[in-house]
C-alpha cells in the first residue's frame, strides 16, 4: 500500500495580521469621530434671586369684635361687632367671603325663618364703636344685608367682589339681629321649636383668593 503524501498547513503570517489590527483599529477610531460635535455654553455670573409670595389675611377686633359675646337677644335686637381684617403685605387678595360655623347647631343657626341674620357693612375710613349704631369716619357700604346665618353655615357668602390691595385693611361693622317672631309662653313653658333660651357658638371665617395672574417684563 503506497502511502498518501502529507499535506502542508500554512500558517498566517504574523505581519499580515498586525496590519489588519491596526486597520480594524483605525476604523473604530474613524467611526467614533462621527459622532463627536463642538459645544458651547453661556450663563449668567451672577445668581437671579427668585422669590414666591404669600397671601394672608388677618383679623382684628376693633373695640367689641367677635371676642365679645352676645347675650339675651329679643326679636327685633340688633348688636354690633366690629373688626379689621388686613390683607398682607406680599400679593394683593380678591373675592373676600364669609362663612360661620356653630360647634353646637341650634335654631339660631340652622332655621332661615327663626334664627340670627347678619349685615355687613364697611366704612371707607375707621369704625367707632359706641352705644348703638357706631360711627363710620368715611363712607359706609353695606356689603351684605340682612343674610340669614342658616346661609353662611352652608356655604361662604360672597362680600366684597373686586380686589384687596396688599397692605389694606378693611374696616367692618357686623350687625347681628333676631327678626321678629310671635311665640307665647304659657305657663312658664316655652311653645315647641321655640327660638328662646338657645345658644350657639360661632366661628366667623373670611376668605379669599389670590390676585389674578399676571404677565409681566418687569
Amino acid at each position: 500500500m503506497s502511502e498518501s503524501p502529507a499535506r502542508s498547513v500554512r500558517r498566517p503570517n504574523p505581519r499580515l495580521l498586525a496590519a489588519f489590527a491596526v486597520g480594524a483599529a483605525g476604523l473604530a477610531i474613524t467611526g467614533g469621530g462621527v459622532f463627536a460635535a463642538l459645544n458651547a455654553t453661556a450663563s449668567n455670573t451672577t445668581a437671579q434671586n427668585a422669590t414666591s409670595g404669600i397671601l394672608s389675611l388677618t383679623m382684628a377686633n376693633n373695640g367689641t369684635g367677635f371676642s365679645q359675646a352676645v347675650s339675651n337677644l329679643a326679636p327685633g335686637d340688633v348688636v354690633n361687632r366690629y373688626v379689621n381684617l388686613t390683607q398682607g403685605a406680599d400679593l394683593d387678595g380678591k373675592d373676600l367671603t364669609l362663612a360661620v360655623a356653630d360647634s353646637t347647631p341650634t335654631l339660631l343657626t340652622t332655621s332661615a325663618a327663626k334664627g340670627l341674620h347678619v349685615t355687613v357693612t364697611q366704612c371707607s375710613g375707621a369704625w367707632t364703636p359706641g352705644t348703638g349704631a357706631g360711627s363710620c369716619s368715611g363712607t359706609a357700604t353695606p356689603l351684605l344685608t340682612n343674610t340669614t346665618l342658616s346661609a353662611l353655615s352652608t356655604a361662604p357668602v360672597s362680600v366684597k367682589a373686586g380686589a384687596n390691595a396688599a397692605g389694606s385693611t378693611v374696616n367692618l361693622q357686623i350687625s347681628l339681629s333676631l327678626p321678629d317672631q310671635a311665640e307665647t309662653t304659657v305657663n312658664g313653658a316655652a311653645p315647641a321649636g321655640t327660638i328662646q333660651g338657645l345658644s350657639s357658638s360661632l366661628t366667623w371665617t373670611f376668605g379669599e383668593t389670590q390676585r389674578t395672574a399676571t404677565t409681566t417684563g418687569s
